[in-house]
């Protein structure tokens, strides 16, 4: 029998370096089997409201709208 000691390559030196923390691998393979289950989930479920479309508004709700949020003075202040 002969005690042969055997050295690493280049390679696998490299690679333990430079792979990622067991726990990190794990955690990741564990979010990308959650997240094939839920959309499978989702995919067998089918839409939630097959009934609602989106609504496109032609004009602003009345004239003196100007396309902003409600309530908006215009930085007077309201009472000035």
């Amino acid at each position: 029998m002969t005690d042969r000691h055997q050295y690493p390559t280049l390679a696998i030196t490299a690679l333990k370096r430079w792979a990622p923390p067991p726990a990190l691998a794990g955690f990741a393979a564990l979010l990308i089997v959650m997240f094939g289950a839920a959309y499978a989930v989702g995919a067998s479920a089918g839409p939630v409201a097959p009934g609602m479309r989106s609504t496109e508004v032609e004009s602003p709700g009345f004239v003196g709208d100007l396309g902003r949020p409600h309530g908006h003075t215009g930085g007077t202040g309201g009472t000035r």
